[in-house]
């Protein structure tokens, strides 16, 4: 296990060696996908292969050990116990299995953020539209995330629910989770954290953040398999949150007319699941803490700091990052050219970038008025050079 917080020469040369998506393109697009290591890419595809020697079901038998790893790695990287942890197949579902767990009535209040997810959003109404609940969002401060001494005000009997996602799809900040849950603590209000896009280059502790549930994705910055998440549930919540359907794994049918839930977590899982995925995810939770979370995000940070420094140097190019703290999500518009033609360019150049569209984080796109970003995400594995040549590349081609 690595003890420094910085990443050396040979740390860099080593991570890039396992990259094999390294020597491919320049990878900007680790808010969506990150580009897996080695060992996590050998790990699932060596299950796929025992599964088509042997069967899926005797493969799942052979590889148990591996498969039960993802659970106490997982534990050991968020700070919670093996049996708060749920794996499913991806981010999304993990956030709904746990929202549509919580009862909800007329008149009740969800607090959420001003750059709210869609997906998160659109449950919102869905539920509120059903049960007579309300939606409100928090004001943000004057960096642009959500605003605590608002939160506070806001927060009475009648509020069920805080809900906000840790770091937003479309810019650079980083929502104040703790202070969101010093605030849920003493309320006594149940606290959703979506940590979809900061789990992987932000440390994170259940128990410091004070949540009650959390959901995240393999896939961007803990670097696993596609189709692959997990959800945390706090112990002590869980006997009051009934999952919104259940199955044979998640419940026991205990006679003609009587079932009972699982007492852990994984009463939010189904039976049937993607077990090379829960083997790789294993593996990138291993990986990450490996290299040490606090060292990621020191590099990270650094990274995405010059990117933006590097940005601001160019004409016609504004960044648009908010928060007080920023991580490695860099985006910016470029005066005169729309965001999915500036992605097209770069990709022309082997960068891979992608788009955030009002769509997907409706109230802040256009509190801000802003059409759409192009959004830049770096990690650990990327390089100095590689931020010159993208910056040189957006600029030989505007």
């Amino acid at each position: 296990m690595r003890l420094s917080n910085e990443f050396s020469g040979a740390d860099l040369s080593r991570a890039r060696r396992e990259t094999p998506g390294c020597g491919e393109v320049i990878h900007f697009n680790n808010a969506g996908a990150s580009l897996m290591p080695g060992p996590v890419l050998d790990a699932t595809v060596s299950h796929l292969r025992l599964e088509a020697r042997i069967g899926g079901y005797e493969a799942a038998a052979r590889s148990h050990e591996a498969i039960e790893r993802v659970y106490d790695a997982t534990a050991a990287l968020i700070g919670c116990d093996r049996d708060e942890i749920a794996v499913v197949e991806n981010a999304t579902r993990a956030w709904d299995m746990a929202f549509y767990s919580i009862p909800l009535g007329p008149g009740d209040r969800i607090l959420t953020a001003m750059a709210e997810y869609a997906s998160n959003y659109i449950a919102f109404l869905q539920v509120a539209r059903r049960t007579g609940a309300k939606v409100e969002p928090v004001p943000n401060d004057e960096h642009g995330q959500l605003s605590v001494e608002a939160l506070r005000e806001m927060v009475d009997e009648r509020v069920k629910l805080i809900a906000i996602t840790h770091v937003p799809t479309n810019g650079g900040l980083v929502n104040p989770a703790v202070e969101v849950g010093n605030i849920a603590r003493e309320a006594g209000v149940l606290y959703l954290l979506d940590a979809c896009q900061s789990i992987g280059q932000v440390p994170i502790d259940v128990g410091t953040i004070g949540c009650d549930m959390l959901s995240a994705t393999g896939r961007k910055y803990l670097r696993g398999p596609r189709g692959t998440g997990f959800l945390y549930v706090r112990r002590a919540v869980l006997e009051d949150l009934e999952p919104p359907f259940l199955d044979l794994h998640a419940a026991e049918w205990t006679g003609k007319e009587s079932f009972e839930i699982r007492r852990d977590a994984r009463r939010f899982e189904n039976w049937e699941t993607n077990f090379a995925g829960k083997v790789g995810l294993g593996v990138a939770v291993d990986y990450a803490r490996e290299w040490g979370l606090e060292a990621i995000w020191e590099r990270v940070r650094t990274l995405a700091g010059n990117l933006r420094s590097r940005l601001g140097e160019l004409p016609g190019v504004e960044v648009r990052d908010l928060g007080a703290e920023r991580c490695g999500i860099v985006t910016f518009t470029v005066e005169g050219h729309g965001a999915r033609d500036v992605s097209r360019l770069l990709s022309t150049g082997g960068i891979n970038t992608s788009v955030s569209a009002p769509s997907s984080t409706l109230l802040d796109m256009e509190d801000r008025t802003l059409d759409a970003l192009v959004r830049a995400s770096v990690h650990y594995y990327n390089t100095e050079e590689e931020i010159s040549r993208f910056c040189e590349t957006l600029e030989r081609s505007l």
